[in-house]
């Protein structure tokens, strides 16, 4: 398909309706079919060292770079196809493409898996070489003396570094905040821990703030030093000003908060001394990694990788010569890191890990006194491992993103026309998916064009052309992608982030696990902005579309966010005739278009669909919101002109807590309940929804997992939500398969369900025979003090668990059965149970971890044989500062 029928295609659907109302009829033109090409296959493998590429002596990957360059050299219209090997490519430094690389339209370069092969882009190197350190559990292995990383990688997964609580130090928290750090001469325990420290071992080691800056942030700031005379921590700048003393700007429509410099840190991190069980430290000087196996785990048998490499791939171009016509299929980059937290600046987080590096009044322009750097809202955004700038017909397809230290793929300065489909971002520490630029509102704006040289582009220094509507990011497509489990390290990650762009289609997607909002549009540039004054700030935005999209499990750490959030200008406005007085329906068609999403299990979500500072033009269209919080749909202090029609929502709509919009139009809305079944919905909005709902088969995909099973009594059908449901998925009924069930699309099934049958005998794996596994939530289970808590995201049985944090809390269950296993979780948070059955003595059970980290629905007790009958056991809090039960199996 060209890109130039994709695009005229994407414009009839957009345009068409509008034109059939004024009785247009609209046609696309005639493309004209290329000639044949010539066509060129060249083979690539890790261990490859011939000069031919050819299948029996392949080249290396920058051997068959060369080679791609030499092909299009001789002939640019030629069909170049390198295929690589399965096996980890390790990479010397970034593999960099430029317009040298670059194909012809409708003849990309294409580099692709070889049949059958999983080809892994890798940052990292293998360590290997461990020995043991005395008796201590811990293990050691030489790596080069300039070895600098935030992650390490431990059979496929990311390990957390050396970290502990205050508490579990012994530190009384006695701290008094200053301006330049802490003063802690009143916590002998803190004296004595930070004075058993050398110099450069302090100024390794971070404080983590969660909620520090608003509860949708976490902060991270480095010590600069000790002083044991004066009992003082001196915080690393501009870190700690940025984190507890923001400038304040006028004209506010939300705020960016400062922590008080009395907040003692959650987490102390990056130290060898707090080494636990699975927990890792990096000596880069001294040339040595440390880590203390969990329990289990042999080191000889461990594949441990420590990334080497900021940046995995960069396709970078100039806006007078882009990179184009270039296509990655079937491979997985992985093993990246992003150390720019490690210096001095930090981690101010501002929202959606955009952050303060500069001054305290950075993107604040003239909006604070003294003003700040501009645009408003041009703050520092996460580095992206793989990142494409100047760039044209681009795609990646049934790729893995994962194991990445900074943001998955970032798009921007002048991108057009780049396909992002069917690939999975996964264990991922910041966003999965960044489109556009901080800089770049107005890049019409010809003040603002050195700044977007400087940070929009790694050629900014090159470019010849002027900056100007060239730059603009446009005809992104980001398509039946899954994303899930990103902002492992940085918990106010957005699982998308949308900054400025024109005609940008964010559909069928499948986003959850996520520690904050789904997808957002607009990242405080509304904050100026509101119904009094709408025009402080605007932009470029016209044309975006998120439809169709699956989000669930989402604001599992933070919150104020939602499924999804957006927030200042979304629309070109169009005029009437008489030249002042805008077109509602041609300004709304070039406004931001949200129909078709389907989001649920957002429990702590102020608004599932978030309309909040200084939005407006936005079309709420044909929406699912269940089990997702307060309230459905509104904002704080929008600017107004939103359509809110024909959604199915279980909560309110247009709730506007702090300023009213300038208008809303809302009509042929449903409530539905909050635990909704298989009549509540319609079945095309569910049909539609997520990846493979469209004509596009995704290569890649999920274990099928069950998040939500709709309510069971009195049914002969349920609703089953999930991710990873394909034609051969089988649901069962404790060990029986399931007949006739309907499965709507990769998230949602209607199975059909014999009367008594529970949620928790629905599974999509078989049972183990003669067991039931009841949900926490299941109606035979009697709670004292336990609370209800659902789409944490950790794990969890049925996505939901219940919780104490009193001690003597119960939860009892009378059963008939002939054993009982208890399941919760495991977690430095935990502490001791008590479990009794049928009057008996207490078992006391320890819920805390051995390699202190959190497990979610493991069976913390398991109950010997007991006699055929009716029995009860009840479950006690005895200490801890939670106590979690996550079901029971009969």
């Amino acid at each position: 398909m060209s890109p130039q029928g994709s695009i005229t295609r994407r414009l009839l659907r957009r345009v068409g309706p509008i034109a059939a109302s004024l009785g247009l009829i609209l046609t696309a033109p005639v493309v004209q079919t290329a000639t044949a090409a010539a066509s060129v296959t060249l083979y690539a493998s890790p261990s490859g060292t011939g000069s031919t590429c050819s299948s029996s002596a392949p080249c290396s990957l920058s051997g068959a770079q060369a080679a791609v360059r030499t092909r299009i050299a001789a002939d640019p219209s030629a069909d170049v196809t390198v295929l690589l090997a399965d096996g980890v490519y390790r990479l010397s430094s970034t593999w960099s493409l430029g317009r040298a690389d670059s194909g012809t339209p409708g003849h990309p370069v294409v580099w692709k898996a070889a049949p059958g092969a999983r080809p892994v882009i890798s940052g990292a190197s293998r360590v290997t070489g461990w020995t043991q350190r005395g008796t201590t559990g811990v293990w050691s292995a030489p790596v080069p003396s300039t070895s600098n990383s935030r992650q390490l990688y431990i059979d496929g997964r990311k390990v957390p570094i050396a970290q502990a609580t205050p508490a579990s130090l012994g530190f009384r928290g006695s701290w008094t905040g200053t301006s330049t750090g802490y003063t802690i001469s009143g916590d002998q325990a803190a004296m004595a821990w930070f004075g058993s420290l050398t110099a450069s071992q302090v100024a390794g080691v971070e404080f983590a703030y969660p909620g520090g800056n608003g509860p949708w942030t976490e902060s991270r700031c480095r010590v600069a030093s000790f002083s044991a005379s004066a009992g003082t921590l001196r915080m690393s700048q501009p870190c700690w000003t940025n984190v507890t003393a923001r400038a304040s700007y006028a004209q506010a429509s939300g705020g960016l908060p400062s922590m008080s410099t009395q907040t003692m840190p959650a987490r102390i991190e990056n130290a060898q001394t707090l080494i636990a069980s699975g927990q890792w430290f990096l000596d880069g000087p001294g040339g040595t990694l440390y880590y203390r196996p969990s329990a289990g785990q042999q080191m000889s048998a461990l594949d441990v990788e420590l990334p080497r490499l900021e940046t995995l791939v960069q396709g970078a171009g100039t806006l007078a010569a882009p990179i184009h016509d270039i296509t990655f299929s079937g491979l997985q980059f992985s093993y990246a890191t992003w150390n720019a937290p490690s210096t001095s600046a930090g981690f101010s987080d501002v929202q959606s890990n955009l952050r303060m590096t500069g001054a305290n009044n950075q993107g604040m322009c003239g909006f604070s006194n003294p003003a700040g750097s501009c645009p408003w809202g041009s703050l520092t955004q996460p580095l992206a491992n793989v990142s494409f700038t100047a760039s044209k017909n681009i795609t990646l397809t049934g790729n893995r993103f994962t194991g990445l230290g900074g943001a998955g793929l970032g798009v921007m300065y002048g991108a057009a026309n780049t396909l992002i489909q069917g690939n999975e971002f996964t264990d991922i520490a910041s966003t999965g998916i960044l489109l556009g630029c901080t800089y770049d509102p107005l890049p019409t704006n010809p003040a603002d064009a050195a700044g977007i040289k400087q940070n929009c582009t790694p050629n900014g220094a090159s470019e010849t052309a002027t900056i100007g509507t060239n730059e603009i990011l446009t005809g992104t497509t980001v398509a039946d992608n899954v994303i899930h489990h990103i902002g492992t390290d940085y918990s106010s990650a957005s699982g998308i982030t949308l900054l400025f762009s024109q005609n940008t289609t964010i559909t069928r997607n499948n986003l959850y696990d996520l520690p904050y909002t789904g997808i957002t549009a607009g990242v405080i540039q509304g904050h100026v902005n509101q119904a009094t004054t709408p025009q402080n700030t605007t932009n470029i935005n016209s044309s975006n579309t998120i439809s169709n999209n699956i989000l669930h499990d989402y604001l599992s750490v933070r919150s104020d966010g939602g499924a999804v959030y957006v927030e200042g200008h979304q629309a070109q406005y169009v005029y009437q005739s008489d030249g002042t007085t805008i077109d509602p329906v041609r300004t709304l068609a070039k406004g931001l278009q949200v129909t078709g999403n389907v989001a649920y299990n957002g429990p702590t979500t102020n608004f599932t669909y978030y309309n909040d500072a200084g939005s407006e033009w936005i079309n709420w269209q044909g929406n699912i919101a269940f089990r997702a919080g307060d309230k459905s749909h509104g904002g704080c202090s929008p600017t107004g002109h939103f359509w809110i029609t024909n959604n199915y929502f279980s909560a309110g709509i247009q709730s506007y807590p702090c300023a009213q919009p300038i208008d809303t139009h809302a009509s042929g809305n449903t409530t539905i309940p909050a635990n909704p079944r298989p009549a509540d919905l319609p079945q095309a909005l569910l049909r539609g929804a997520g990846t493979g709902s469209g004509s596009f088969t995704p290569a890649l995909s999920v274990p099928a997992k069950i998040f939500y099973v709709s309510p069971t009594a009195n049914a002969t059908e349920v609703l089953v939500a999930g991710e990873g449901f394909g034609p051969a998925t089988t649901v069962y009924i404790g060990t029986t398969p399931v007949s006739n069930v309907t499965r709507l699309s990769s998230g949602f099934m209607i199975v059909p369900v014999p009367a008594g049958t529970s949620a928790g005998q629905i599974s999509v794996t078989p049972q183990v025979p003669g067991s039931i596994r009841l949900n926490d939530d299941d109606g035979a289970i009697s709670y004292s003090g336990f609370s209800y808590a659902g789409g944490r995201s950790y794990g969890d049985h049925q996505n939901d668990v219940h919780y104490a944090t009193a001690n003597g809390s119960t939860a009892s269950l009378t059963f008939t059965g002939t054993k009982v296993t208890v399941y919760g979780e495991q977690n430095t948070d935990q502490g001791n149970i008590g479990i009794s059955i049928d009057g008996g003595p207490q078992q006391v059970v320890s819920t805390l971890p051995s390699d202190g980290v959190r497990h979610a629905n493991v069976a913390v007790f398991t109950s010997g044989q007991l006699s055929s009958g009716r029995h009860t056991i009840v479950v006690t809090k005895l200490s801890g500062q939670y106590s979690t039960l996550d079901g029971f199996t009969i």
